[in-house]
């Protein structure tokens, strides 16, 4: 038998900059990572935009990035969030914001490719100033561990589920334990703040 990587065979976006609107932002728990050679706990969220740009098949482009759910100032998420917003974050809302707060908000996003090849998420921008939305074609919709949703989660991509029921949010949930995951530090704890 021969195997090979086909790296899967989906139609890529164009690069450059869209207009767009944010459709989904999906809770996937915590997770270990490693960065740079340094495992790391953290919880993430992943949040999805579809843009003006149409597939062969006349549906628009989706296109989303994975963050850790964190506001720290050198937290990607944070850094996403104030470009969009075209502000830096009071001390009071970095306290919490709910990141739903973004459903249905338009912004300009920017693809870049990827080592590999694909289009990612480079940026995100405030629409200018007279420059029409585009309205969602996609359900508006987000997902939460801390408020579990199983109709929203079964129509998750597979990929998604098994992210989500890797953590050990949804082990707790569905099992009504908590799997073992790494210990960290308070110092690592210190600069996620929860949403």
């Amino acid at each position: 038998m021969i195997v090979s990587d086909n790296g899967g065979q989906f139609e890529q976006p164009p690069t450059g900059t869209h207009n767009a609107i944010a459709y989904r932002v999906i809770d996937l728990g915590t997770h270990e990572n490693e960065y740079q050679g340094q495992k790391n706990v953290k919880r993430e969220v992943m949040v999805t935009w579809e843009i003006d740009e149409l597939m062969k098949d006349g549906r628009r482009f989706s296109v989303s990035a994975f963050y850790n759910a964190s506001l720290n100032e050198k937290a990607n998420l944070r850094k996403t969030l104030e470009s969009w917003r075209g502000r830096a974050f009071t001390e009071e809302e970095l306290k919490g914001f709910d990141l739903k707060n973004v459903l249905g908000k338009p912004c300009l996003v920017n693809l870049t490719l990827s080592d590999k090849g694909k289009s990612k998420v480079a940026g995100v921008s405030p629409l200018p100033k007279g420059m029409p939305a585009i309205q969602a074609t996609n359900v508006i919709e987000s997902f939460e561990l801390d408020n579990f949703d199983q109709v929203v989660f079964d129509g998750l991509s597979d990929f998604l589920k098994g992210r989500i029921a890797s953590s050990p949010e949804y082990q707790q949930l569905k099992n009504g334990h908590v799997a073992e995951t790494p210990s960290y530090s308070d110092d690592e704890l210190n600069d996620s703040i929860p949403f």
